[in-house]
């Protein structure tokens, strides 16, 4: 084997190699999928339809109006980057937190009704929604390492039962007028992120705030976490075996109660930096758990599960997901934008079994190479 075959074996064996290019088809047959639909429904339109979805923001002439709805992408994508890692941190454990979403729920509901009805700084409100978000998730956490329930039946449980206390809780702010609750524009400024000048970057979008620098920096915090330290160690090695670990003397159930409790602390700092911008208000009269949630199991595994990777899979899954909503309405329905979201999000899942059948392919590749040497040899 020459040298330069050699290079491309190591490459195409190089794991972020293979995560980048799973990643690149799991998107561009999502588009395809997309297109195709949108052929179905009406042939005229589906090329320009499906090029709206692709620019985003891109789509405004004008170069303030791209850069505004630019910021406005960056702060959805900054919760979804943390849902992500709620998800990855939680799966580098040995667990499926599907419960992100409503972990996020609960980190909602306590930032808006910390800011809203007890009128405290923003800063108070972020710390109430991580720890309610935390605790949330430690409760699938000990019912997974002292009653060995599955994590995945506890926190699709707990989703709906977050999602209707917070909507009850949440009624205590509402407006009279609307099912929404009361902007923290005008209740109390207080609560509302400090932009720090970042708002200026993006033509005066005053939601662009330190929210966005705080979840990439909390992209390599858990990064440090999981590679760099003991205490990240213990709880990957709680994760491949927990037998294994309390015989090496590290406590299991603790780990396990701390992976979820983290995790869920992660998932309420994204419903917090979101929120507390004043982009949205939240619907009391809701009965579906926000998507945010679910979208980060997708953008985690796009991303390769590593935290870096994240860092641009939750913004591109955003891209698409804002960009859906600059299709012509007059030939597709409303929701047809969320539908091509849906196939792009759902076939970002493929990543890791396209790795897995890359390095399948590869091997048996590399087993008929050296029987093939080998029978040369004897020859």
């Amino acid at each position: 084997m020459n040298e330069k075959s050699t290079k491309k074996e190591s490459i195409l064996r190089n794991n972020g190699f293979q995560t980048i290019l799973a990643s690149v088809l799991c998107i561009l047959l999502g588009l395809l999928v997309g297109y195709i639909v949108l052929l179905i429904i009406n042939p005229a339109g589906a090329g320009k339809a499906i090029l709206a979805i692709v620019k985003n923001f891109l789509y405004y002439p004008s170069a303030a109006a791209a850069k505004k709805y630019f910021g406005t992408t960056l702060v959805k994508a900054s919760a979804l980057l943390m849902c992500s890692l709620s998800v990855l941190f939680a799966y580098k454990v040995g667990l499926f937190n599907i419960g992100s979403a409503g972990q996020y729920v609960v980190g909602a509901g306590a930032c808006l009704y910390f800011g809203v009805k007890l009128g405290l700084p923003w800063y108070v409100c972020l710390i109430a929604a991580v720890f309610m978000a935390a605790i949330v998730g430690g409760i699938s956490g000990a019912l997974k390492a002292y009653f060995n329930v599955n994590e995945v039946i506890s926190c699709i449980m707990l989703n709906w039962i977050s999602l209707y206390c917070v909507n009850m809780l949440l009624t205590q702010i509402k407006e009279q007028s609307t099912p929404y609750t009361r902007a923290l524009s005008s209740t109390n400024k207080s609560a509302l992120m400090p932009t720090l000048g970042l708002d200026q970057m993006f033509s005066g979008n005053e939601f662009v705030t330190i929210g966005v620098p705080l979840a990439v920096l909390m992209a390599v915090l858990v990064w440090v976490v999981l590679e760099k330290t003991k205490f990240g160690y213990e709880l990957k090695a709680t994760g491949f075996n927990k037998h294994a670990a309390k015989y090496c003397g590290m406590r299991e159930k603790r780990n396990i109660i701390l992976t979820m409790m983290i995790a869920g602390g992660l998932a309420g700092f994204g419903a917090g930096i979101f929120y507390l911008t004043g982009i949205e208000q939240w619907m009391v009269q809701q009965t579906s758990v926000p998507a945010m949630g679910f979208n980060g199991i997708a953008a985690a595994f796009l991303g390769g599960l590593h935290p870096v990777g994240t860092i641009f899979s939750s913004y591109f899954i955003q891209h698409i997901t804002s960009g859906g909503t600059y299709v012509d309405k007059t030939m597709y329905c409303t929701q047809i934008s969320d539908l091509i979201s849906a196939f792009i999000i759902y076939l970002c899942g493929f990543v890791l079994f396209f790795k897995i059948w890359l390095n399948r392919f590869l091997d048996k590749r590399d087993e008929k190479r050296a029987a093939k040497e080998q029978k040369g040899g004897e020859a």
